[in-house]
């Protein structure tokens, strides 16, 4: 396999759909979008959580047999990292977990779970013991139509220096992965979750699914053992 190549053939494609984000979103360099249209909101984000899952594959892949030693530990700095006192933002390099809890709600999986009790002399104030939880409403959209764009903005920024330097990542992939091993009891070892990864589509709707699923692929096939 030429995992060189299948890393240069993908960030080529991803490097042109995160520029046409910036685009969208009027993004020069590491400027910011404090408000934006929830409709152009949605449209970004449909396309950027499977960019960013692309990506974390590709880091995946370039961190395949990378070997790399802890250093010491240091004190965090004083003062806010980066220029003009705002941090660099940093990619994440894994997979947002499943909140099972919440689909459980959602889906009114906690109602069917209620204890089924009869109560003859009904007593509103036992019932209400037993209610089941209902998930908290949905927030009601601004007046004005615009919501925030900031923390968007930033991991469209985080997801573009990313690509801009695919080797660091993967190095921090590699250090990722030696503390979790030595860790006592680590959530999870692998940056990728279990099934599909986010921001799968069933049907390709869009450039960037086409190049998440070949991410996915070659990701898996980079995370298992060498056997020669």
């Amino acid at each position: 396999m030429d995992w060189a190549r299948a890393i240069e053939r993908n960030s080529e494609a991803l490097v042109g759909i995160v520029e046409a984000l910036f685009v969208m979103l009027g993004l020069v360099g590491s400027d910011m979008v404090s408000r934006i249209p929830q409709p152009l909101h949605r449209a970004v984000l449909r396309v950027l959580r499977p960019a960013e899952s692309a990506v974390r594959r590709l880091v995946v892949i370039a961190a395949r047999g990378l070997v790399v030693k802890l250093a010491a530990s240091r004190p965090m700095p004083a003062g806010p990292i980066g220029k003009g006192g705002r941090s660099r933002p940093s990619f994440q390099l894994f997979d947002p977990r499943k909140n099972f809890a919440l689909l459980s709600l959602r889906r009114g999986t906690a109602a069917r779970l209620a204890p089924r009790i009869h109560i003859f002399a009904r007593d509103p104030r036992v019932a209400a013991l037993w209610a089941a939880p209902q998930p908290s409403p949905d927030p009601a959209p601004p007046p004005d139509g615009l919501v925030n764009a900031q923390r968007l903005t930033r991991r469209l920024q985080a997801l573009k220096l990313a690509l801009d330097d695919l080797p660091r990542q993967a190095r921090r992939l590699a250090r990722w992965r030696v503390r979790r091993e030595t860790a006592k009891a680590p959530k999870f070892k692998s940056p990728l979750r279990p099934g599909p990864p986010p921001g799968h589509r069933r049907k390709p709707i869009h450039e960037v699914d086409e190049v998440l699923i070949e991410c996915h692929g070659l990701a898996c096939d980079a995370m298992k053992p060498d056997t020669s």
